[in-house]
């Protein structure tokens, strides 16, 4: 499980939040694969490099998106050229200094290739509601609180 296993996995995980945070559609689609796909916190879904630029820049271009912080549960080698990410996400509203817990998350990404060829095959988001166990909801907006203060954007990449 360790995540010194393959660090550039990381590095690629934490350019994608890095351009989601700068709000910068291109550098968030030079991440994924040309045929890589993205499901959003909502259910929607982009498919293939070109689609997932163009909704973010739409996106980006009409409101001021809250910003990532994460911290990475697992890495694990899936095969050859496949690598898992999961990871813990929390989100910053514009103007807030702290975490809206209703869009906390969990992200799970498929990355595909060796070295400057790594990419992103797949980013799925999942709403980490835990319903009917708010002390768990409670205990992640406090994990992902410390991470948040830290200034760092992925924490756990380096654990």
């Amino acid at each position: 499980m360790g995540t010194l296993a393959h660090p550039g996995a990381v590095a690629l995980y934490e350019r994608l939040l890095r351009a989601w945070n700068d709000q910068n559609a291109d550098a968030f689609g030079a991440v994924f694969a040309e045929a890589g796909s993205a499901v959003g916190f909502d259910g929607s879904t982009m498919n293939g490099r070109q689609e997932i630029v163009a909704t973010l820049r739409g996106i980006f271009e009409h409101h001021r998106t809250a910003t990532y912080v994460a911290k990475v549960r697992e890495v694990r080698e899936l095969g050859a050229d496949v690598v898992l990410v999961r990871a813990v996400v929390g989100m910053r509203p514009p103007g807030s200094a702290e975490l809206n817990p209703a869009v906390n998350a969990i992200q799970s990404v498929v990355m595909t290739g060796q070295g400057a060829s790594l990419r992103v095959a797949l980013l799925h988001n999942t709403p980490a509601a835990f319903h009917g166990r708010p002390e768990l909801a409670e205990e992640l907006t406090r994990e992902l609180t410390d991470v948040l203060h830290t200034g760092q954007v992925v924490a756990g990449a380096t654990a």
